[in-house]
């Protein structure tokens, strides 16, 4: 358990009695993002405590319980802020919350860039192993007294990634952020296959307010936000018609990573190429699996 001491006067915007949303700097862009707290009679949980939660030094509640929804620097850069709390995240994320090395491996750095991730992740990003920190499944259900907060497994993004439903008409996306940028399935731990599964899932809730952890913050209504993630799906069909239209001539791979399908060109990030190669590797099965490309010579394909 911790002592409430954030101190978020206006940032903090209550949907029911018990939740609230934790705005992040700047509406919750990236590197922060929008934290969920859970006022239960029994206990109390902030689920996804972002840079914001640090740099405001802490919650204005008393933590009993702190949830992950994956294993991303952003989501769990204030776990070390509650010691005393429990931690949870799925099963499949787990190392990724446990350990220093967990969380790299969840993105797939390699030994060239590893040890400056890691620097950057603890500097910039507080990130504080906590093995101490257990699993849940799909459906697990933590139950806070008189309120409780459901998991719903989505993954994709990561494997283990989760979004949470909360009494009172609350669903918690993470990073179903509905944003024009589409579907992030860039890291080692993505999958463009389940990532559209979880997108289907995801799109049959049905609350009053749907709340994503960066950018667009609070949806209200069905209607607007049915059309929000129609429009963030339809980014994966954009892509793969970008790709299929570049492929009219035989097209390598590092050909893909060079004329960017997800990042603009003038956009400088350390790990672009990675989010490049990877993304442009899984929609590469994905055509050749559905006959769309063929690999005219090794290691080139072209469309068919």
């Amino acid at each position: 358990m911790s002592t409430p001491i954030g101190d978020w006067n206006d940032h903090e915007l209550k949907l029911t009695d018990r939740v609230s949303v934790l705005v992040g700097t700047d509406k919750g862009k990236y590197p922060s993002g929008n934290s969920i707290v859970v006022r239960g009679s029994a206990e109390s949980m902030i689920v996804d405590p972002s840079v914001t939660v640090v740099e405001r030094g802490g919650a204005p509640i008393t933590v009993d319980v702190v949830v992950n929804s994956h294993a991303h620097e952003d989501h769990v850069a204030g776990n070390g802020m509650f010691a005393q709390a429990r931690v949870h995240a799925h099963h499949d994320d787990l190392p990724g919350v446990q350990s220093l090395d967990g969380i790299l491996d969840v993105f797939g750095f390699g030994e060239e860039t590893r040890s400056e991730q890691a620097v950057q992740f603890v500097e910039e990003y507080h990130f504080t192993p906590r093995p101490d920190a257990t699993g849940f499944g799909d459906g697990h259900v933590f139950d806070l007294g008189e309120v409780s907060v459901e998991a719903m497994h989505l993954p994709g993004h990561t494997r283990g990634h989760s979004g949470f439903l909360i009494d009172g008409g609350v669903f918690f996306l993470s990073d179903i952020d509905l944003t024009g940028f589409g579907p992030y399935y860039g890291d080692a731990w993505s999958s463009l296959e389940q990532f559209e599964d979880s997108l289907h899932k995801a799109r049959e809730v049905e609350a009053e307010w749907y709340v994503t952890f960066h950018h667009k913050g609070i949806i209200e209504g069905r209607a607007a936000f049915t059309e929000m993630i129609d429009q963030f799906h339809s980014v994966i069909g954009r892509r793969n018609g970008e790709m299929l239209e570049f492929m009219t001539e035989p097209r390598s791979l590092a050909d893909m990573v060079a004329r960017r399908f997800v990042y603009r060109p003038n956009v400088i990030l350390s790990f672009a190429e990675k989010v490049e190669q990877r993304t442009a590797e899984l929609h590469l099965a994905r055509m050749l699996d559905r006959g769309e490309i063929s690999e005219v010579e090794p290691g080139r394909y072209q469309r068919t």
